[in-house]
């Protein structure tokens, strides 16, 4: 008879406690209350110079795969039962008042659902800071993207030929178009009453005047940069519709939806609790899409209607009627000594806001603080305005003001190595920050690599220190068409 094999049982080595009725000493049991910690324990600081390992490594977007394909949802792709299109009569004049707005032959039309104005906004004014941007205009036309009046139809096409239907008398004003003209006292006001130079900023560092007297040389230059659309593959879209309990939801090309929320709110005359936007995938923004458009709108006219409402821009629309980067008139004077030292910098930044201010004072302040470039200067001024124009408003873009001004100052760099004969580079290296440099604001600066950085880009770039000494002369024969002067 067969025996079966034994199997060996498996014993654990961990026994229970046996329970005595000896007290276990404290040092055995955990305290019932922690001790106090004070945090942080340690401050842990990232060394200089050093990054993070995911810096230079190849990263695969989650979203890269449909927008390979294509099948990348946008708000122009979405649809909505009985959903309506709505378009937005533009004023066509920088500058007018408006006498009379008819409406009565857009709204006879068949299938047109609905027209709006200025008077039907609850509060039609809004802005990121000043409250100075009407929804639509009503009394007053300021650049000639305003929109007057939108119309809400059963397809695009009857929308733009409502549009055409509509009827506005003007009395048409001198327009406000270059910002130096702005500044003069005896100019109107762009916003009368309101003075046309609505924020300043400066900047003092020093003692600007013994700085030019102790400066061997002083060079002066005059430098302009224009207006500049963002250009968005995808222009601003919106979906507004109401539900039964008296909410809005929004989908919309918003990168700042809870502002975006705060000036719907204020716009309607609702609470932001009642208010629902739907952030959508952005195909683009570069800073263009950072406030409201026509998300009210869409809103007046969905709750008018019942019906959801889209709306999407044309390109002239985003031309005319959304944010641009601002264009900046940008005069420096900079003393320097013979070997090419700065000892004095003075600089006045006026920058052309547009119709309206939006984001103009964050734009403003940054300029002015980074205005005297990465350099060592121990005496600076210097002062920035930002002034009203009957022109497409200005607002956020990509750097906030630091690309006009850092093409400004390189520039006049240049100018003063074409004079001293210097090379560029030189003159850069001899003047740029360092560890521990003082900013124009007084900031102590840590982990300064920028001369690194020049040197290391001379290297690869193969930079032979020829560039300015060899071509002074034919610099020095276009400063009449650059606009740059040099004062010796």
């Amino acid at each position: 008879m067969d025996k079966k094999p034994k199997v060996a049982e498996k014993v654990s080595s961990v026994q229970a406690p046996v329970k005595t009725g000896v007290q276990e000493p404290s040092s055995m049991r955990e305290s019932v209350i922690a001790p106090l910690v004070t945090y942080p324990i340690e401050v842990v600081v990232p060394k200089a110079r050093q990054q993070t390992p995911a810096v230079g490594q190849r990263a695969t977007r989650l979203d890269g795969r449909l927008h390979g394909l294509g099948q990348t949802s946008y708000i122009d792709d979405m649809t909505f039962p009985g959903m309506l299109y709505a378009k937005i009569k533009r004023a066509g004049v920088a500058s007018a008042r408006i006498k009379s707005i008819d409406t009565s032959e857009a709204e006879a039309m068949p299938g047109v659902m609905a027209v709006i104005t200025g008077k039907d906004v609850p509060c039609n004014s809004f802005g990121p800071s000043l409250k100075d941007q009407p929804v639509l205009a009503f009394e007053r036309v300021f650049h000639a993207g305003d929109g007057i009046a939108a119309v809400a139809a059963v397809t695009e096409q009857i929308a733009l030929e409502a549009c055409e239907k509509i009827k506005v008398d003007y009395e048409v004003l001198v327009p406000v178009l270059d910002p130096l003209e702005s500044l003069k006292l005896e100019t109107p006001g762009v916003h009368a009453p309101s003075a046309n130079i609505y924020q300043s900023k400066v900047i003092k560092k020093g003692d600007i005047e013994k700085g030019f007297a102790a400066s061997d040389h002083i060079v002066e230059g005059h430098f302009r940069t224009q207006m500049v659309e963002h250009v968005p593959l995808e222009p601003h879209a919106t979906i507004a519709m109401w539900d039964a309990n008296g909410r809005v939801t929004i989908y919309s090309t918003l990168g700042r939806i809870t502002l975006g929320r705060a000036d719907v709110a204020r716009t309607l005359g609702i609470s932001m609790s009642r208010i629902r936007i739907v952030a959508t995938i952005v195909g683009g923004n570069f800073g263009g899409k950072n406030e409201i458009t026509t998300e009210p709108v869409l809103a007046l006219l969905s709750k008018k209607t019942g019906r959801p409402v889209k709306s999407v821009f044309t390109r002239p629309d985003e031309f005319i009627a959304s944010t641009t980067r601002h264009p900046l008139v940008m005069d420096y004077k900079t003393g320097v000594t013979k070997d090419g030292r700065i000892m004095a910098r003075k600089i006045r930044l006026i920058l052309d806001g547009g119709a309206y201010c939006s984001w103009s004072e964050t734009t403003l302040s940054k300029a002015c603080i980074l205005s005297a470039g990465p350099y060592n200067i121990e005496n600076l001024y210097a002062e920035a305005h930002v002034v009203y124009t009957n022109k497409t408003m200005t607002g956020a873009m990509r750097g906030f003001g630091a690309p006009q001004v850092c093409f400004a100052y390189e520039s006049h760099m240049d100018d003063i190595a074409t004079l001293l004969n210097m090379d560029p580079l030189d003159i850069r290296l001899l003047n740029v920050f360092h560890e521990g440099s003082l900013s124009p604001t007084g900031q102590t600066l840590q982990s300064v690599v920028v001369r690194e950085s020049l040197l290391r880009a001379a290297e690869r770039f193969g930079w032979n220190g020829k560039g300015s000494a060899s071509s002074s002369a034919k610099l020095l024969e276009k400063e009449n068409v650059n606009g740059n002067t040099v004062r010796v």
